[in-house]
């Protein structure tokens, strides 16, 4: 009698829990690491754009997500100091239309229950540092700080940009500082203030930085991301304490909207930004990298949990598809590597296009914004049409086997 697949997957955020539920969909035995003593996602909000929403309504969370969400109306590029629009691209009545799905904000602690719901208890040890992973054959092996080992058919490593699994799998080369640091923070609202904050995606685009403001919960939160550029190296980390006193002097003569914003933030949190360049490859033998343990990114594109859960339901399908493993882990990889390069290499242009310095060279970015927006308004700002139609279960339907 043959027995079923094992798979162990070390990491329990958004990513990994999008390829465990995907796989108890599918019947597979898993079962989840994560170091945390509880579940419980930290940091603020995600734009959930469609590509990401077509995997949610596919493993029947799209319910759910859609009442956790605040549902934007455009992505908009305002310029840093006079507030003018730049350009707009719509989003709630189009995106169904053009790619198949809504684009959501939610905050990321929203997303991450919502996801643990495809998880049973029984599934997942939590307190569990993973601190190794070795193979044979027949069988990959995790090794944990406490002496225990797990030992399954397929390991995948979704622990993050510190991933220890990429570290036994391809040496302990250094993520890249990137110049960029970011200030987060959530600000609480008892109704949305549209006269502070649009109903929108905004980017704020000025010298050395931008800043982008949406709305969480429903309507009930603002979440702000301000990414400045700077020489310091800064702690790439989500929990480094600031205040609003630093980050109000990041931004000296900013828009009032701006900077009435960054007055009200309670609780700020600071970190920066580290990406990697493209990899050749994410698997060795039995083992795999899945989300920033692969392809590491800026979120100039907002593109970081997205492609997680795209990693998460690709290998997740590939896996219950594939009567080899190891070739459904090289099948992931065809599937995914092309597009998460490309993701990952776009995310570093937008940020040499959105904190432009010279006046001249800004003068011909905004012309430019506003040409394609006459022509075609999803043709400017971001340009990111071919991120969101692309359809992950499509994608994987059509490469059976």
């Amino acid at each position: 009698m043959t027995r079923n697949l094992r798979v162990g997957i070390i990491g329990g955020g958004i990513g990994g829990l999008a390829l465990a539920g995907t796989l108890i969909r599918r019947g597979i035995e898993v079962h989840l690491f994560e170091r945390a003593p509880a579940f419980g996602e930290v940091g603020a909000g995600i734009q959930m754009t469609p590509n990401a929403v077509k995997v949610m309504r596919e493993l029947g969370l799209w319910e759910e997500t859609q009442c956790a969400s605040f549902l934007p109306q455009s992505i908009v590029g305002r310029n840093w100091k006079t507030g003018r629009e730049m350009f707009r691209t719509p989003l709630a009545e189009a995106c169904p239309r053009l790619y198949g799905a809504e684009f959501f904000h939610i905050h990321r602690a929203d997303l991450h229950r919502i996801l643990l719901k495809l998880v049973p208890a029984n599934a997942a040890t939590l307190s569990a540092q993973c601190v190794s992973v070795s193979q044979t054959a027949m069988a990959a092996t995790a090794q944990f700080a406490d002496g225990k080992e797990f030992e399954a058919d397929i390991l995948i490593g979704a622990d993050g940009i510190q991933s220890t699994v990429r570290k036994s799998l391809f040496g302990n080369e250094a993520p890249r500082f990137t110049g960029n640091m970011c200030w987060r923070m959530l600000i609480p609202f008892d109704k949305p203030q549209f006269g502070l904050v649009t109903p929108d995606s905004s980017f704020w685009l000025g010298p050395k930085g931008h800043v982008v403001t949406y709305y969480v919960s429903a309507g009930k939160a603002v979440n702000v991301v301000a990414i400045r550029e700077t020489e310091a190296w800064v702690e790439e980390s989500w929990n480094v304490p600031s205040n609003r006193e630093e980050l109000l002097a990041g931004y000296p003569g900013w828009h009032p909207n701006v900077l009435k914003l960054f007055s009200l933030a309670e609780h700020v949190f600071k970190w920066g930004l580290f990406d990697r360049d493209p990899m050749t490859t994410w698997t060795a033998g039995r083992i795999a990298l899945l989300g920033d343990a692969a392809h590491p990114m800026l979120p100039f594109l907002s593109q970081g949990a997205a492609m997680a859960i795209e990693d998460g339901y690709v290998l997740g399908s590939v896996l219950a598809d594939g009567a080899d493993p190891v070739a459904a882990l090289k099948r992931y990889e065809r599937l995914r590597l092309p597009r998460t390069s490309r993701v990952q290499l776009e995310s570093r242009k937008r940020g040499q296009t959105y904190h432009m310095e010279s006046r001249i060279r800004q003068i011909f970015r905004d012309a430019a914004y506003r040409v394609k927006q006459m022509v075609n308004p999803h043709s400017s700002g971001l340009q990111a049409g071919w991120v969101y139609s692309y359809d992950a279960i499509s994608e994987v339907r059509r490469t059976l086997p």
